[in-house]
């Protein structure tokens, strides 16, 4: 199984985006894939609030624990990652990719009608973790 088909298993097994990205490279970063289910779980839909997806923080996190001990490599790596998705994505902003603004109840309520939590965002899960395998390996 790929690295991206991993992260959307997560995701569709009932784990927030964050938590499906994130996870997916903890062991082979050195972290247990329980803690790193448990340290993404509050960045999913962009906080809850539609802003920075969810998918974006996740790989930030696996990219941070990659780099973490070196403030320019980190910086280097963040800015590779985000500048690369909004190129293929055109956004990373949640609320951008989704078409709808998820902070508000009639904005979540769209984005369930148009089922976008389970055919847009698992598209997002496979991208960040697609960007953060080139970056790292």
């Amino acid at each position: 199984m790929t690295y991206e088909d991993y992260a959307v298993q997560l995701f569709e097994d009932g784990f927030v985006c964050s938590q499906a990205v994130f996870a997916t490279f903890s062991n082979d970063l050195g972290l247990d894939k329980e803690y790193a289910l448990k340290i993404g779980a509050c960045f999913g839909s962009g906080m809850r609030k539609g802003e920075v997806c969810g998918a974006c923080t996740g790989a930030l996190m696996a990219l941070g624990l990659k780099y973490g001990d070196d403030k320019a490599r980190s910086n280097e790596a963040c800015e590779k990652f985000l500048d690369e998705f909004k190129r293929v994505n055109g956004s990373y902003i949640c609320n951008d990719l989704l078409g709808c603004d998820i902070s508000t109840p009639d904005g979540v309520k769209e984005a369930l009608d148009k089922n976008l939590f389970k055919e847009f965002c698992p598209k997002m899960v496979e991208s960040a973790t697609e960007i953060v395998k080139k970056i790292i390996f």
